[in-house]
């Protein structure tokens, strides 16, 4: 495994469903002057990749006459509020299954993933945090399932982190679902250390770094924000971990497809790219360099274990294993 110190997180990070308007307003159509106005939604992490992204974007011909609207927030609560109505022309979320939401519901075309990176803008991996200089000792998955060891990961019913927290714990445990006891086993074991559960992940890191839990399940990129904004703690990349995989899409009721087009092509770029990467998340495209990703040696992804209809079905379904969990232990599941 891969032990990493990391000092940083601003004290002000981003509250839920915040709703920003960046670089001039307008109704969302264009203008006398030929601006158009694009909303863009997404979960809660990546929102000041997304504030140089479009600086950079604008700065280019076809972005020079485009705004935004943004909107951050849990990924599951961001999917079903596009579902529900909030507009967005381009989404992306933590989680496959919260564009799919969208396809089902015709807002999204089922051909969203048939480009080269299978509709993946970013990539990451689960991590595991600790306070400065790791006064537990906690380095892997069963550290964290220790009796007095409080471990921070958000609600698995409204954040796509904290199922990709849960499923990296899980897949490394039950040997990527073959064992299922020891992996249900180690989840029951898990949340039972889990004192409070957040909506999103970006709130999960604030309870942690406001000093809550003794460690905390989250995204490498998360770690590396935190080290970025001088907060100081450590992380440890387990040697079996999962690779997280965040996705986007251009909504198909946009007022302004071509320029919502323009923008999803821009974003796998090599300039906005980096930008992601200089932010933590892990490129999907290549001849991005200069940052240092450790491949963890047993690294697996969401279709080692499946594929995301069969462990939604299994674990995260209202009538699931993890639902049938987080009940016990009085913790809501109502999406």
């Amino acid at each position: 495994m891969r032990v990493r110190r990391l000092r940083g997180i601003a004290a002000a990070a981003v509250a839920t469903t915040a709703l920003v308007t960046a670089c001039g307003g307008g109704n969302g159509s264009a203008g006398g002057d030929g601006k158009v106005q694009l909303a863009l939604v997404a979960y809660s992490t990546p929102q000041a990749a997304y504030k140089d992204i479009i600086a950079a974007f604008q700065k280019t011909p076809e972005g020079k006459n485009i705004t935004f609207t943004q909107s951050f927030g849990a990924s599951g609560d961001q999917s079903r509020a596009v579902a529900s109505g909030l507009k967005a022309d381009i989404v992306e979320f933590s989680l496959e299954t919260d564009i799919t939401r969208l396809v089902k519901a015709g807002l999204v075309a089922p051909d969203w993933n048939s480009g080269p990176t299978q509709g993946i803008l970013t990539k990451s991996v689960v991590v595991i945090g600790t306070r400065k200089g790791n006064p537990k000792n906690i380095k892997t998955w069963d550290d964290l399932v220790k009796p007095g060891v409080e471990v921070i990961t958000p609600n698995p019913f409204t954040s796509g982190g904290a199922r990709w927290n849960l499923l990296a714990g899980w897949g490394a445990k039950s040997n990527k679902g073959a064992d299922e006891a020891a992996g249900l086993s180690w989840l029951d074991a898990l949340l039972k250390n889990v004192p409070v559960q957040d909506d999103s992940g970006r709130k999960s890191l604030q309870t942690f770094t406001g000093g809550k839990g003794d460690a905390i399940l989250t995204y490498e990129n998360e770690a590396i924000f935190a080290q970025q904004n001088h907060q100081e703690i450590d992380y440890t990349v387990p040697d079996s971990t999962i690779l997280i995989e965040n996705p986007v899409a251009v909504t198909k009721n946009s007022a302004h497809p071509k320029e919502a087009a323009a923008f999803l092509k821009y974003l796998y770029s090599t300039e906005a790219q980096t930008i992601f990467a200089k932010n933590g998340y892990r490129p999907v495209v290549d001849g991005i360099s200069g940052f240092d990703f450790p491949t963890p040696p047993q690294l697996f992804t969401i279709r080692d274990l499946g594929g995301w209809d069969a462990v939604t079905k299994n674990l995260f379904d209202p009538t699931g294993k993890v639902a049938d969990i987080e009940r016990k232990l009085g913790v809501a599941t109502e999406k």
